[in-house]
Order: structure tokens, then C-alpha cells, then sequence
């Protein structure tokens, strides 16, 4: 890549995933020729800053790919399946941060440090999937024990960050936190129910069959990933009162005994996970610690006595850096390194 400048598009910069991709863009120091920051017309005009410089917001629509080669959206998934394919048309390869079209059989879905070979199918429909940010975190201690015991079941359950929400959902538990300790009524508008000194099982709309669709991203998108498409899977996703990174109970299972001393010395070995496992000391992964940090925590690492070959894990990450933001720019330095071309420089 050394040498090599790409124009880089974000859809979607002025909202909360946006704003952390500029922050790692520039973090990663990722070699960007030409910047392009877009977004719905009532961000049209405003300037965010990046690098140093501020670049004014441009409209998002079909033609403001024209000579981008990366383009990143996290502007939602009807924005996706809108402009996507006007930018592959355009030359660029899209990273979507959407469900768009994480579950599509043509479209690669992909946690770098786990499936980097997907990333090539992108030539068929110009586009990588950026899979859901509890699937992230959840699958990465899961890929190095599965590569040592081979996995047969996962039960998970998400205690979920507000952030995952939006920054309305974040200020909303901030404004009923202090409206409680004030003894006045509690606000209630971007969840079904107070959030504060709460905890709410419900994440996503209920499909038939008494999931969420959240609960059946985790269970799907972990199959595509980790190529199991059988994998026994059940997940409960929560939301909590927690500003930014989630956590994930887990309960898995293998075919081969994996002892607690060895799922410690893979999962340390792993990149992009950290072992935090300590509890004689209190030493184990926390949203408030792990929030702003790019790798995920793993702790509380134990046999489960109650089952054959299963381990219980507890695993904390940034759901804006490493479940979202960071992931697709990990993508789009793949794409750099080892697919594309500058078509524009």
C-alpha cells in the first residue's frame, strides 16, 4: 500500500459510526487521496473536521461517487440498498456497516482477523459487509477456540450499550438519570420503556418465532462468518444502562475439552483480543474500561461443570470502534493492500 492514495467517500459521516470512521481513518493514518463526506440534506453545508482540515458535507445521492475508490456508509440500510450499487457503478467498493446485505450469499461478511479470504468475493457485486457489532465482539474469542475444539453450540446473552442506539438513546439516559436524582418525571421516547436504573430484554422488532431480529443477526451472521452454517445457537440481546461498549455472556460448547488454562492461551494469543482475568484481584472486562479501546476483552474465563467440553466466557468491547467503525476500515486497508488499485489518483 505504501505509496498508494485512495479516495475515500463516508456516508453517513455526520452520525455517531461516521464520526468514529474519521477518528480511525486518521488514527490508522489510512493513505487517503481525496476525502468526501456525505449525508442527508440537512446536513448539507456543515463541516467536520478530519485531520486537521474541515471538509464541508455533500449531499448523498447516486452521483457523488464519481472517482471515489473506497466508499464506507453507515447511513442505514434503506440508504444502502439505495446508493450501494450506484457507487459500485462508479468504480468504488463499498463497505456497508448496514444489515443490508450481511445475509446475502454473493456478499461477503467479514471480521478481518477471522475471514479475510472473503474479502475477494467483493468482485461480484462490489460490496463487503460490515456484519452486526454483537456479532463482532461475541465471534472474536469464539474463532480462536473453535480453531482448537471445533464449536457445537453458543448461548449468548448481550447486555447492550445505549450508544448501539443512537446519541438520542444516549441522552435519553443521561436526561433521565439526572431528572431521577432530581425527583422529576423520566422522559421516555427511544426505547419502549425507561432505561435508566433498567435493563429492557428486547433489542430490534420480534419476529414469529419469539426472537428479535437482533438476537437472529447474532445466530446468522456467526454461522457466515465462522463457515458453520449448522452451529447451534441461541441468543438474548438486552439493552442496559450503559453509555458506549458491550457485553456478552457466553456459553459454548466443543467437540474436544479446551481447559480454562488453554482458552486463556489461545484467546491471548489472538489479534485484536485481550485476556482481563484476574478475579482474585477483581480483574475482569468492563463496558466503562473498555469503552474507546479497539480490542475486545475476555474474562471470567471458566469450565462449565454442567455440560461436556463448555466454557463460559465474558467478553467486553467497543461497539463503535471494533463492532463497527474500525472493522470496516480494517476491510477497506485489505481492500488497499491487496485488491485495488488507486483508479483516480
Amino acid at each position: 500500500m505504501r505509496g498508494k492514495r485512495f479516495n475515500v467517500a463516508v456516508a453517513g459521516a455526520t452520525g455517531a459510526v461516521g464520526e468514529v470512521f474519521l477518528q480511525i481513518l486518521a488514527e490508522r493514518k489510512f493513505p487517503i487521496g481525496n476525502l468526501r463526506l456525505l449525508a442527508s440534506e440537512r446536513s448539507v453545508g456543515k463541516k467536520l473536521k478530519f485531520a486537521g482540515q474541515e471538509f464541508p458535507v455533500e449531499l448523498l445521492s447516486k452521483d457523488a461517487f464519481k472517482g471515489i475508490d473506497i466508499a464506507l456508509f453507515s447511513a442505514g440500510a434503506s440508504r444502502s440498498k439505495e446508493f450501494a450499487a450506484a457507487a459500485w457503478a462508479s468504480g468504488a467498493v463499498v463497505v456497508d456497516n448496514s444489515s443490508a446485505f450481511r445475509m446475502e450469499p454473493d456478499i461477503p461478511l467479514v471480521v478481518p482477523e477471522i475471514n479475510p479470504q472473503a474479502i475477494a468475493q467483493f468482485k461480484q457485486r462490489g460490496i463487503v459487509a460490515n456484519p452486526n457489532c454483537t456479532t463482532i465482539i461475541a465471534i472474536m474469542p469464539l474463532k480462536p477456540l473453535h480453531d482448537y475444539g471445533t464449536l457445537k453450540r453458543v448461548v449468548a446473552s448481550s447486555y447492550q450499550a445505549t450508544s448501539g442506539a443512537g446519541a438520542k438513546a444516549m441522552a435519553e439516559l443521561i436526561a433521565q438519570t439526572k431528572a431521577y436524582a432530581k425527583g422529576e418525571p423520566l422522559e421516555v421516547s427511544a426505547f419502549k420503556h425507561q432505561i435508566a436504573l433498567n435493563v429492557i430484554p428486547h433489542i430490534d422488532a420480534f419476529l414469529e418465532n419469539g426472537y428479535t431480529k437482533e438476537e437472529m443477526k447474532m445466530t446468522n451472521e456467526g454461522r457466515k462468518i465462522l463457515g458453520i452454517p449448522d452451529l447451534r445457537v441461541s441468543c438474548t440481546t438486552v439493552r442496559v444502562p450503559v453509555l458506549t461498549a458491550h457485553s456478552i455472556s457466553i456459553n459454548a460448547q466443543f467437540e474436544k475439552k479446551i481447559t480454562r488454562e488453554k482458552a486463556r492461551e489461545l484467546i491471548a494469543k489472538f489479534p485484536g483480543c485481550q485476556v482481563m482475568d484476574d478475579p482474585a484481584n477483581n480483574v475482569y472486562p468492563m463496558p466503562l474500561f473498555a469503552a474507546g479501546k479497539d480490542d475486545c476483552y475476555v474474562g471470567r474465563i471458566r469450565e462449565d461443570d454442567s455440560a461436556e467440553n463448555c466454557l463460559n466466557l465474558w467478553v467486553c468491547g467497543d461497539q463503535l470502534r471494533k463492532g463497527a467503525a474500525l472493522n470496516a476500515v480494517q476491510i477497506a486497508e485489505v481492500l488497499a493492500q491487496k485488491y485495488l488499485q488507486p483508479a483516480h489518483a
